[in-house]
């Protein structure tokens, strides 16, 4: 099987370390990549919203089978294109991808499908009486308001604050920009990530993670794309994953094929697990990053038949995936100044291509005159698997000191308060 992955961050080069694993991939192709990839696949400097340029690459690559990780392209349209050329890509239609495109949009499926989410008010910047309505959802919303932007941020687009200033702030800079903006009512309680691999109205999860959203220790700072993911979850109940699947993903999956937009691909829910189970904080069309890299990491089953069967139309008849015992987690290298203003072009050592046994998926790097070098806010992903989840996170952490950024920063505890056994689901 001939695979093109477009993309070029942690998450495709996760993708692609599996695919290489698999006996029933010959070729791997990446549309843009990055630094670390090329052992694994032939790099292709081509734009990940460009139809046109992915579609020729696919053709002269006689490809049998596209993924695309970014949500940007799939919003765009991307995946349409390359079915349209008689492709099979998976990665969900430009209609379906708007489960990620407009967080309003995602709240109307919801609403239909009698799934549980947090309450919300919707402002534009062209409404009449605008003042008055931010005022009264500042009122309502708060003492902890959650203020989302409704288009594409890269995780980046939520303030959660108890500073009604700062909530304001974000949401006119987000009117500002021409995007409607979101209140949500706070949803108490850890914080879920479920894959689900989507085929029409079949849905297999995948085994749940959780992101650790905000910059520094202790979750305290802006919120990122994300700093670190660990999975499984040893506090979640035994049946949370049933219980997600049936009372959210399935729902939601067969509201959009009776709207006549079926889904097929990945689909991420984000949930709040609070005293009455899980509500849903947010969906994305796609793999997400970072928790990608220690799911993969656990799966035995071969990635490559597991796409193509979503891809297909075939997931119903595939065997139960398998799972390798034991927990994984991936910590983030972040470039100097990230979130803010990423500082880029550092040298990068340790982090040579063809790491990836030792853990060590690249995202934000580039090649200068034979050096690895930073350029993205993200830089690299390390990941650490073991027996239980403390010794994972050794690993990890064992591997990150082997690897040097002039003025990078990461998190030091990833996923510290499991371990420690401090997360508990609220009870009232």
């Amino acid at each position: 099987m001939r695979i093109l992955v477009i993309g070029g961050g942690a998450r495709e080069h996760a993708l692609l370390y599996a695919l290489s694993r698999d006996p029933q991939v010959t070729a791997l192709h990446v549309a843009p990549g990055n630094a670390g990839m090329s052992n694994l696949a032939t790099l292709h400097n081509i734009d990940v919203k460009d139809s046109a340029g992915l579609v020729a690459l696919a053709k002269t690559e006689n490809i049998d089978l596209v993924v695309i990780g970014p949500e940007i392209p799939l919003v765009a349209g991307v995946a349409d294109a390359l079915r349209d050329a008689g492709f099979a890509v998976f990665g969900p239609s430009a209609a379906a991808a708007q489960i990620e495109g407009s967080k309003e949009f995602a709240k109307d499926i919801m609403k239909a499908a009698g799934v549980v989410t947090a309450d919300a008010v919707v402002l534009r910047a062209d409404q009449d009486g605008l003042d008055d309505a931010l005022e009264a959802a500042l009122d309502d919303m708060g003492p902890t308001w959650v203020v989302k932007d409704d288009g594409l941020a890269g995780g980046k687009g939520v303030v959660v604050t108890d500073e009604r200033d700062a909530a304001e702030a974000h949401a006119r800079e987000v009117l500002a920009a021409g995007n409607p903006v979101l209140f949500e009512r706070f949803l108490d309680g850890p914080e879920v990530s479920l894959f689900c691999l989507v085929d029409g109205e079949t849905v297999v999860p995948l085994i749940p993670a959780q992101d650790h959203k905000r910059v520094g220790d202790g979750d305290t700072g802006p919120n990122t794309g994300g700093m670190g993911a660990y999975c499984p979850l040893p506090w979640l109940p035994e049946d949370g994953v049933d219980r997600i699947v049936r009372e959210v993903c399935e729902p939601v999956v067969k509201e959009m094929a009776a709207r006549g937009v079926p889904y097929s691909g990945l689909l991420y829910a984000g949930l709040a697990w609070g005293k009455n189970g899980p509500a849903v904080i947010e969906f994305n069309c796609r793999f997400g990053d970072p928790e990608t890299q220690p799911v993969l990491s656990l799966l035995e089953t071969p990635l490559a038949g597991v796409l193509n069967a979503v891809a297909t139309g075939t997931l119903a008849e595939q065997p139960e995936l398998k799972w390798r015992d034991g927990y994984a987690l991936t910590v983030v290298l972040a470039a100097e100044n990230y979130p803010a203003s990423p500082v880029v072009g550092g040298e990068i050592t340790g982090a040579q291509p063809g790491r990836e046994a030792d853990g060590v998926l690249h995202a934000g790097t580039a090649e200068k005159d034979g050096k690895i070098v930073s350029a993205g806010g993200r830089v690299l992903n390390v990941i650490g698997t073991g027996d239980t989840l403390a010794a994972a996170r050794d690993n990890a952490y064992r591997v990150l000191d082997t690897i040097e950024l002039a003025g990078s920063h990461y998190r030091t505890d990833i996923a510290l308060p499991a371990v420690e056994g401090k997360i508990s689901i609220p009870t009232q």
